[in-house]
């Protein structure tokens, strides 16, 4: 396991998320001494209680009650061994025991229960569910960054037909990380352009990366570092400015978008032509009634021409490495194993 906190977001057969772990920043030196130091000053409280109320005690083998005494008492009464050879014998300190003493032994005890939870029970489980999830990965889909952009790409893969346990969304925000898990989707808080964090995301056996970062520069050390631990991985950047458009295509990305720039040419077309920006909207989403799907030809197309896939309408042909637009479509002839269309069609077709 690598030393980052990892948080894992799902959903199991019931309709509530699963259990989320909560990351923490500190390490498991810095929270067993903070706990010790916690229990330290409670029995230190304790011990001043009954010393301040030591008339209120006896001892049953002498009958007095001094600093060692008192030590002891505080002790074994914390630790609720009670041995019963020193008791509370007046009302006030029967009272101080049951209504201060015994929630603060309730509260050491959750102490120590809680500290081996998280510093043993809890790391098993997460290798367990780590090691569990990597074993599922296959062909699936990694989301680094959860912001505005990686969210609505996430919630497209899922309307579009995407298996919520086929993507899996690393961000380095905690509230990011649980929103994820609200949405069915694996998730954990960790920083994707360090190597080893996308190894953990069995990268080597994903089928695309969509890097979202919010950042430029992050999103370019994750492109070079995906592409490195998998050269054949799709890889897709979104792209804050245009001028870095085309260090990401040195970088080996294989589609960069600029949300803001495409944003802007919505924006400047809205201002006349409404109607139009309605239509793209219908045409990009799965809500809409009509739809541009990219696909490789069928079995049963092969030999077929373009005017034969109607009422779909064929408007790019990708053969090897020659593209064919719609007006020069005659010039591929009938359709042939292993090309590549991008079609315009009333309903959403399997894209498979």
């Amino acid at each position: 396991m690598e030393k980052y906190h990892s948080a894992w977001g799902g959903r199991t057969d019931t309709a509530g998320p699963r259990l989320l772990v909560t990351p923490n920043g500190w390490s498991p030196a810095r929270i067993l001494g903070m706990r010790l130091l916690l229990v330290f000053l409670l029995f230190c409280f304790v011990f001043t209680l009954l010393w301040a109320d030591r008339d209120g005690l006896r001892d049953q083998i002498d009958g007095q009650v001094t600093l060692s005494d008192v030590v002891y008492f505080t002790m074994i009464t914390v630790t609720t061994v009670g041995y019963g050879d020193i008791v509370p014998v007046s009302t006030r300190a029967r009272l101080l025991d049951a209504l201060v003493v015994t929630p603060i032994r309730f509260g050491i005890w959750f102490l120590f229960l809680g500290t081996a939870y998280q510093l043993i029970i809890r790391q098993y489980m997460e290798e367990y569910r780590m090691a569990k999830l990597q074993a599922n990965l296959d062909g699936h889909i990694i989301v680094c960054g959860f912001g505005h952009t990686g969210m609505s790409a996430t919630k497209e893969l899922l309307a579009r037909g995407t298996q919520a346990d086929h993507i899996l969304v690393i961000d380095r925000s905690e509230e990011r990380v649980r929103l994820a898990g609200t949405l069915g989707i694996a998730a954990f808080q960790a920083d994707t352009t360090q190597e080893s964090v996308l190894r953990d995301a069995v990268i080597g056996k994903a089928k695309a990366v969509i890097i979202a970062a919010g950042i430029d520069d992050a999103n370019a050390l994750i492109l070079l570092t995906a592409r490195h631990l998998n050269p054949k991985v799709r890889i897709i950047v979104s792209a804050k400015q245009e001028e870095n458009v085309k260090l990401f295509k040195q970088g080996g990305a294989d589609a960069i978008l600029s949300p803001a720039t495409f944003g802007g040419y919505i924006l400047a077309a809205a201002v006349d032509q409404g109607h139009m920006v309605q239509y793209l909207d219908d045409l990009l989403t799965t809500r809409g009634n009509v739809a541009l799907v990219e696909r490789t030809v069928r079995p049963d197309e092969i030999g077929k021409s373009p005017a034969d896939l109607h009422p779909d309408l064929l408007l790019r042909l990708y053969r090897k490495k020659t593209m064919y637009p719609y007006l020069n479509l005659d010039q591929a002839g009938p359709l042939q194993k292993g090309d590549i269309m991008v079609l315009f069609t009333s309903s959403p077709t399997d894209t498979e």
